[in-house]
């Protein structure tokens, strides 16, 4: 009796082992059905309406302009650091408006002068 028992168990585990077709068969359908499904088309033109830029395989996206509450403190950093504006619209702020703020403003010699104000103490990067 034990011997019989123990050689049903043996032969119930050796089915679990056994491959189904079953499985591989529903794999390779839902490869092809993956491989086939639409992807959406990209726009040629950002959400701003602009033309979209890629560098490197790499989408550069435009933020549009905002004025922060220490614009004009960092467009005074930015001059007496020497970068002149080139007759854009000044340092713009590039963050959530709140304690922490990061404003950009584009140099006319192509650079960008980028500073940090926390809670209106404003530090340079870089």
């Amino acid at each position: 009796m034990k011997r019989l028992l123990l050689l049903s168990v043996v032969i119930l585990s050796a089915c679990s082992y056994l491959p189904f077709n079953q499985n591989k068969d529903q794999e390779a359908e839902a490869a092809r059905r993956a491989a086939s499904a639409r992807k959406p088309a990209v726009s040629a033109l950002a959400s701003d309406g602009s033309k979209r830029v890629m560098v490197d395989g790499v989408e550069i996206e435009k933020v549009a302009f905002r004025a922060g509450v220490s614009s004009a403190t960092v467009e005074r950093m930015a001059r007496l650091a020497g970068c002149e504006s080139n007759g854009g619209p000044g340092a713009g702020l590039m963050s959530e408006p709140g304690p922490v703020e990061v404003y950009r403003m584009m140099c006319s010699n192509g650079t960008a002068y980028l500073a940090k104000c926390e809670l209106r103490q404003c530090k340079a990067l870089r």
